[in-house]
């Protein structure tokens, strides 16, 4: 092979796209930049990676670092445009990251510079960090539509009516009641618990993701 020339060791960072569901909308933790470039703006969080630890544990200490746990993580992308960063060249490997409201609550509680934005009303972001988030919502509304991903936003128990809500809130549309049931049912992949939520009225029943439910599983469309 031939000599290469010019230099091989580009800069390269974990960047974490985290959601979560909170009040009816969808949520992704964002963290406002404390120096140039773009200072002040909000971003991503990211991490430049460490010799010898793997791609995924970077990306799960990025969210830890900001108390968030208990996750469910994905390979999204590598975005390496030239000019993405005014520093020099930077390859960012993004994640895609679900996070329970239960273990969302803490990140961002106590300080001023991280928080939850809505991805609908997002903040003016650094880099090409919008990009980035539209590709991962992107991402998160077509696995919702073949897979049982969507369910990793969601507690342990839920409600019909809370899984009916969860996919509206990504989606971004209202779905039919009756067919949404039917085809939730149909799949296969959640079970009754043998009890009921607190609501006013009468209690509705509470399902689980089955066990044995494979969250990448593509057997059929659910929702078409």
């Amino acid at each position: 092979m031939g000599q290469q020339s010019g230099s091989c060791h580009p800069a390269i960072t974990v960047d974490v796209v985290a959601f979560t569901l909170r009040d009816d909308d969808l949520l992704a933790l964002l963290i406002q930049r404390q120096a140039p470039p773009f200072k002040g703006r909000w971003a991503i969080p990211s991490e430049c990676i460490r010799d010898a630890e793997p791609l995924e544990a970077t990306a799960l200490c990025t969210l830890e670092k900001y108390d968030v746990h208990d996750m469910y993580l994905e390979q999204l992308y590598a975005f390496g445009d030239a000019r993405r960063d005014p520093r020099g060249r930077t390859i960012a490997v993004a994640y895609l990251a679900l996070v329970p409201a239960t273990s969302a609550t803490r990140a961002g509680s106590d300080t001023s510079d991280v928080r939850w934005w809505s991805v609908y009303k997002p903040p003016r972001l650094a880099l090409d960090h919008a990009q980035i988030l539209d590709y991962a919502l992107q991402r998160l509304r077509n696995k919702l539509e073949y897979t049982a991903v969507g369910f990793r936003l969601l507690p342990p128990a839920f409600t019909l009516t809370e899984i009916q809500r969860a996919y509206e809130v990504v989606l971004g549309s209202p779905m039919d009641k009756r067919n949404f049931r039917r085809r939730i049912l149909e799949a296969g992949i959640i079970e009754e618990t043998g009890e009921r939520g607190f609501s006013i009225g009468r209690p509705a029943r509470l399902y689980r993701l089955r066990s044995d439910t494979m969250i990448e599983t593509k057997a059929r469309r659910l929702f078409p």
